[in-house]
């Protein structure tokens, strides 16, 4: 056993866990946060995405020990004060979701990309979504939550 001390959601938890368990099971089997998904076990739809110290992660790629010291957001992070996040707003108002297994990944990686650019073209956030897979959507209402929202954010 490891002993892990993750700041998950602004909440400092510590825990003993199997040195090769992946963060995706912790947070899900262990915190019982469930809205990071398992998808595909091989790191290709995304439905993992976290933020891990502020950037997108695939949570399936990484051990739960890879994480120690490390700050964690997820899906249920996001939202504050009883507000949901403007990319959660966006996807709402936007229809970006269609069975919502994808959003909660696509919604962290648009987090990402915001953060570093909060003006992106739609090519940018194409490019910056890739790495994620929605089954049920032709990707058109997500690039627009995401575009809205960045305006959004952008007013005063």
């Amino acid at each position: 056993m490891a002993h892990v001390s993750i700041t998950i959601n602004g909440r400092m938890r510590k825990a003993d866990v199997e040195p090769r368990l992946l963060l995706v099971h912790f947070l899900r089997e262990h915190l019982h946060l469930t809205g990071t998904h398992v998808g595909c076990d091989t790191s290709q739809c995304g439905a993992c995405t976290v933020l891990l110290d502020g950037r997108s992660a695939k949570s399936c790629t990484i051990f739960t020990v890879q994480a120690d010291g490390c700050a964690v957001t997820t899906i249920e992070g996001l939202a504050g004060d009883g507000r949901l996040h403007p990319l959660q707003e966006a996807f709402w108002e936007e229809h970006g979701l269609q069975c919502g297994f994808c959003t909660p990944g696509m919604i962290l990686s648009a987090v990402d990309l915001l953060n570093d650019n909060p003006t992106p073209s739609e090519g940018e956030i194409r490019e910056a979504i890739a790495g994620n897979f929605c089954r049920c959507t032709g990707y058109q209402h997500i690039v627009n939550a995401i575009q809205h929202a960045a305006k959004k954010v952008a007013r005063p």
